[in-house]
C-alpha cells in the first residue's frame, strides 16, 4: 500500500496553510452554511502569504481563519517540496466561488456578496441569474473602500443578518478582505469567504488566462501585463523573495521567527 498523503495545516513561511482541495473546502463550507456557524476561508496566492510574511499582525489573522486554501501553483508546489503533501491542483478563488455557488444553488443556501463596486455588483447581478437559475442571492453590498467606525461595523453585520444569508462572499482585495474575515468572523456568524477578483471574474469584467498559463503558475505575469503600473511592486519584489525563502526554509537555512504572529489591534475593519 502506498502512503497517505499528509493532511491538514502546514507553515509556509510561518503562514498556516491548508493542504486542501476543491471537494474537502467546498464541503467544510456548505457544512458550516447550513449549521449557521463561522467558516472563515482565505485562498492565498505568494502575494497573500508573503502579506503574512512581511507583518506580524496580519499572519495572526491568517493562522485564526478556519482554512487557509493554496490558491497560487507556487504556494501548491511549495507546500508539495516542504511536506510532501502530493497535492495535485490548487484551490484557486474564481473556481472556488464557482463551486461553491453551484452547491449553494443545488442545496437551497442563500448568498450575499460583500466588497468591489456598484458597477461591479450591478454586472455580477445580471449574470448570477444565467449561471446559477436556482441560486438564492440574499443581498449585495459594496465596499466603502476605507477603515470603517463600529457603528459602521455593527451595521453591516445588522444588514448581513436581516438578510439571512448563510454564506458571505467578500471581495475586497488582499489583504483588506482577510482582515474582514478575520474580525467579522464571530459577529456574522456565517461562512465568509475572501475570494478576491472573482467578481469581477463571475461579473465578466475580467478574462481568465489560457489553461496552460494557469498550469505553469504564470497567471501573476498574465496579470502583470495586463496592469503593470498597480502590479509590478507585488509580482517582481514579492515573487523573488517567496522564492528565496521557500528555498532557505527547505534547505534548514531560515526558520520562521514567532509563527503565530502578534494579536492585531481590535479596532481595525474595513468596509
Amino acid at each position: 500500500m502506498g502512503s497517505l498523503k499528509p493532511t491538514g495545516r502546514f507553515s509556509l513561511l510561518g503562514v498556516a496553510i491548508d493542504a486542501t482541495d476543491y471537494e474537502s473546502a467546498v464541503a467544510a463550507i456548505l457544512a458550516a452554511a447550513r449549521e449557521r456557524r463561522p467558516c472563515a476561508v482565505s485562498a492565498l496566492a505568494v502575494h497573500g502569504v508573503m502579506t503574512g510574511v512581511l507583518d506580524s499582525a496580519h499572519r495572526y489573522r491568517l493562522n485564526h481563519l478556519d482554512i487557509v486554501a493554496p490558491d497560487g501553483q507556487p504556494v501548491r508546489w511549495a507546500l508539495n517540496l516542504l511536506y510532501r503533501t502530493g497535492l495535485s491542483d490548487r484551490v484557486y478563488g474564481p473556481e472556488l466561488t464557482h463551486r461553491v455557488l453551484k452547491a449553494a444553488a443545488e442545496a437551497g443556501i442563500s448568498v450575499y456578496f460583500y466588497g468591489s463596486t456598484d458597477d461591479v455588483l450591478t454586472a455580477l447581478a445580471a449574470r448570477l441569474p444565467t449561471t446559477y437559475p436556482a441560486l438564492r442571492v440574499a443581498g449585495m453590498e459594496p465596499s466603502k473602500f476605507r477603515i470603517i467606525t463600529s457603528s459602521e461595523k455593527a451595521d453591516v453585520v445588522s444588514r448581513i443578518l436581516a438578510a439571512d444569508a448563510q454564506i458571505i462572499f467578500v471581495g475586497l482585495g488582499c489583504p483588506r478582505q482577510e482582515v474582514f474575515a478575520y474580525e467579522y468572523r464571530n459577529d456574522i456568524g456565517r461562512p465568509l469567504l475572501a475570494v478576491g477578483a472573482a467578481f469581477d471574474y463571475h461579473a465578466g469584467l475580467l478574462r481568465e488566462p489560457a489553461p496552460w498559463i494557469q498550469r505553469a503558475g504564470l497567471q501573476w505575469l498574465y496579470r502583470l501585463v495586463q496592469d503593470p503600473r498597480r502590479l509590478w511592486r507585488r509580482y517582481l519584489l514579492l515573487n523573488p523573495n517567496f522564492v528565496v525563502r521557500v528555498a532557505a526554509q527547505k534547505l534548514g537555512l531560515w526558520k520562521p521567527g514567532d509563527s503565530s504572529g502578534t494579536p492585531p489591534p481590535s479596532d481595525v475593519s474595513y468596509g
